[in-house]
């Protein structure tokens, strides 16, 4: 069976600063029939993520890097149609690492069930996904509590609006920063935030402490630069930093000097803690066990920017880079 044809996008060339249309290119492949226990799966939603951006670059980090010519690869929720494997059969709903495609084929490992009655599907990638994770590992490595003060640079996107929300839930009086006043009005009304501001209204560090004007315990940092800097002033003692991203930075040609106030690391007793959500998959279950039962429940809320179609996924990753998503970006590949 199989012989169907799939769209790909694949790397054609590494950017200079922001990416553009010209670094990617769109094919079409017949796959070949199944072999051995292969599964074939149809995508329906596949993520782009900030991540991404630093693979496309030719230099060693703590995932290799794209190959020019290589077909892009992310999370993505799709549903079996085909199988040679006893673990899975058709109409299963799997996420996997094979985004960036319409279809694909697999092997049994590569690709693990979910509860297609969850809907919609696409929270898998955000909410119940590998962002969600990221957030939920976030705050408990660092022992967010309750009391505990909070500032989310970021906080509108993927991993900042599900970090404000369990902040919430474990008693923390949560701020955050975005781009956009749509964006803080929607941090506050949808997902309760105490105070939120737009970081392009006046320096960070000048509303961050009208915001706590007695301090922050926490800083859940997705974005560095400026926001770094400004928390590294607003910490109390023994605060403790969550070093997740630093978009800010992503696309610049040559590193930015870091925070001219570091020295507070020292004078403060601050801890920084760098996370990379694949050193938690073993904690999985009891990801799943505790954020599945708050969003299940209706205290976590789910918030997306869909695009819809292969055809728009460069543009919708491109995108995250000025500010365009609310929340986790997802492209809808099938319905």
């Amino acid at each position: 069976m199989t012989n169907i044809t799939s769209r790909e996008i694949r790397f054609a060339s590494r950017p200079s600063g922001v990416p553009t249309a010209n670094n990617f290119t769109l094919a079409e492949i017949t796959l070949e029939p199944l072999r051995g226990q292969q599964v074939l799966v149809r995508n329906l939603f596949m993520s782009v993520d900030p991540y991404m951006r630093g693979r496309m670059n030719d230099r060693k980090s703590y995932v290799p890097p794209f190959e020019i010519g290589q077909v892009l690869e992310g999370g993505a929720i799709g549903e079996v149609i085909e199988s040679c494997s006893s673990d899975f059969k058709i109409g299963d709903v799997v996420t996997s690492r094979y985004g960036w495609r319409e279809a694909f084929i697999a092997e049994p490992k590569e690709l693990y069930r979910v509860n297609k009655a969850t809907l919609p599907l696409s929270v898998y990638l955000g909410v119940l996904g590998m962002t969600g994770m990221t957030a939920w590992a976030g705050l408990t490595m660092v022992e967010v509590k309750a009391g505990d003060v909070i500032y989310i640079s970021g906080a509108a996107g993927a991993v900042g609006h599900v970090a404000g929300q369990l902040a919430k839930l474990r008693g923390c009086r949560v701020i955050g920063s975005a781009g956009s006043d749509e964006k803080v009005k929607r941090l506050m009304e949808e997902c309760g935030f105490d105070a939120a501001f737009n970081y392009k209204d006046a320096p960070v560090l000048e509303q961050l402490n009208r915001a706590a004007p007695e301090g922050i315990d926490v800083y859940f940092d997705n974005v560095g630069g400026e926001s770094l800097e400004a928390a590294l002033s607003s910490l109390r003692v023994h605060g403790r930093i969550i070093a997740c991203g630093g978009i800010s930075g992503y696309n610049e040609e040559k590193p930015k000097p870091g925070p001219s106030n570091l020295f507070n690391m020292t004078t403060k007793r601050l801890t920084m803690k760098g996370m990379i959500v694949g050193d938690w998959l073993d904690r999985r279950s009891d990801f799943e066990k505790e954020v599945g039962a708050h969003y299940q429940a209706g205290r976590l809320k789910s918030i997306e920017s869909v695009v819809y179609g292969i055809d728009q996924a460069v543009a919708a990753f491109i995108g995250l880079f000025e500010g365009k998503n609310l929340g986790k970006m997802v492209v809808q590949l099938a319905s």
